[in-house]
């Protein structure tokens, strides 16, 4: 092996030489050559210059004697990843100009109606027609269509999309060829929609009466302790099996029989398909679920279009009621589906995923010169899970409305199992009309001075009584004396 290797270098030692030998025979015919043509120009000039040009062959000869076939593999290979990147950039643009462009119509194409939810995800945008989450029936909408229309998420648009031609390959989703109307309105009007963050928001200013039935003692409750307002932001703290359901039940029936102008959505994250179903058939409203059955994804996705579209209509003037059942499981399902930041808080939390959930909460708001968003969302306590209460305490101070449920009033089968005392509203003053708060904070004295549950039972005994609330009011201010919102 050591005779070979030892052979071999001697061959390409003398193959080099032969080469340097030729090649600088070649520029002594060269610069011979060169001398003679020039014999009629300047003789001087004629002669530095081929002399330089012989030293710089030579120079660049014995630099490709030493490295001229590494330096050619080099450029070859050069050339290829130019080759291969202006491939690839000119695939690109052909990409970006399909994507742009839009599908012609001829005149024998069969246009059909759709109709739906648009929902714009990070490269393209799809109308859900079948509800809220991804179906296979969905139509493909490009980016183009949605800046030129100026198409927001949530919007309702309506449209056409072309039938596939016979023979002719169908896709997995029709393309959107023509856009009819966005929200019931021509696309053109549209554009000039105000954006959600830009409007100004307000204390709630509006009450929304929840007070139907003399034997529904649930709303009669929530009307005197916890007041509700249009734009109200909300939290139902309860433990599990303290009655949470029925309490957004009441509260739903009650927003649709006394506020039918309101816009009723009841958005469930991560429930029991049987207590979607009840929801369903008891709520004459938009009922929005995602069963526990269901990945991450989809609580999140749900949660983020119902909310887009409660803005859509917040902007164009209307007044809407979102009821989310249950802000905790929003948020274990953000922790699940969004990419880890590496910021772990106390239980497992990702503290990037507290934010999505908060901007949930926080998008409830009265809306100055028209239109509201109220949102009450439930939030689940003593579960024994530290994530529970992380998230708990992450949303207890932004509400302006909380009505805490107690499990000790439930499992005696107290209902609805309301702590008085730890409930209640911020400037429930602008709600109230000042007589009738003069005689709330007089009943809450009272309220005070007992235990939790004599004083819840004394309350629901004394409202049995009566046929409304106003002639309750009446009664408690005949028979108690104390002094009043002034101190006199």
């Amino acid at each position: 092996n050591r005779e070979a290797a030892r052979l071999e270098r001697e061959a390409r030692r003398s193959a080099r030489m032969a080469r340097r030998s030729r090649n600088s025979s070649d520029d002594d015919s060269d610069s011979d050559e060169g001398d003679e043509g020039e014999e009629t120009v300047n003789q001087s000039e004629t002669d530095n210059s081929s002399s330089q040009d012989s030293n710089s062959s030579s120079r660049e000869d014995r630099g490709y004697d030493r490295g001229g076939d590494r330096d050619f593999r080099r450029d070859r290979h050069r050339d290829r990843g130019d080759r291969g990147r202006d491939r690839h950039r000119d695939r690109g643009d052909r990409g970006d100009r399909g994507r742009e462009r839009e599908i012609t119509i001829s005149e024998d194409d069969v246009l059909l109606p759709v109709g739906g939810l648009l929902d714009i995800l990070e490269n393209y945008a799809f109308i859900r027609t079948g509800g809220y989450l991804p179906g296979p029936n969905d139509v493909y909408v490009s980016l183009h269509q949605v800046r030129r229309y100026g198409l927001r998420k949530g919007d309702v648009v309506t449209g056409q999309v072309r039938q596939p031609r016979e023979g002719e390959r169908r896709e997995k989703f029709n393309a959107l060829v023509r856009v009819d109307t966005v929200n019931g309105m021509d696309p053109e009007t549209s554009k000039d929609r105000i954006e959600f963050s830009k409007l100004v928001p307000l204390y709630p200013q509006e009450r929304l009466r929840l007070e139907t039935e003399p034997n529904i003692l649930t709303t009669r409750v929530i009307d005197l302790i916890s007041p509700i307002g249009k734009g109200q932001r909300g939290l139902i703290v309860s433990p599990p099996k303290a009655g949470k359901t029925m309490v957004l039940q009441s509260i739903a029936n009650a927003i649709t029989k006394n506020n039918p102008e309101c816009h009723l959505m009841v958005v469930l994250v991560d429930e029991r398909p049987e207590e979607v179903t009840d929801m369903q058939r008891s709520v004459k409203g938009e009922v929005i679920a995602s069963t526990f059955d269901r990945p991450a994804d989809d609580h999140t996705s749900v949660a983020e279009l119902a909310i887009e579209r409660a803005k859509r209509l917040v902007e164009l003037g209307h007044d809407v009621v979102v009821l989310l059942d249950s802000i905790t499981r929003l948020g274990r399902a953000y922790n699940i589906a969004a990419p880890a930041s590496g910021r772990i808080l106390s239980g497992g939390v990702d503290s990037a995923a507290l934010y999505p959930p908060k901007k949930f909460f926080g998008a409830a708001r009265n809306i100055e010169d028209g239109g509201s968003l109220t949102i009450l969302a439930t939030a689940l306590v003593e579960t024994g899970s530290k994530m529970d209460e992380v998230i708990f305490e992450e949303f207890k101070g932004t509400g302006n409305m909380e009505l805490k449920l107690d499990r000790k009033f439930a499992d005696k089968r107290i209902f609805p199992a309301v702590d008085v005392d730890a409930s209640g509203t911020r400037k429930e003053e602008i709600l109230m009309g000042p007589e009738e708060l003069n005689i709330v904070w007089k009943l809450r004295r009272v309220l005070h001075a007992l235990d939790s549950q004599q004083a819840l039972e004394l309350l629901l005994e004394k409202m049995k009584g009566t046929k409304s609330n106003v002639e309750f009011l009446m009664q408690v201010q005949k028979t108690t004396v104390g002094p009043d919102q002034n101190g006199n």
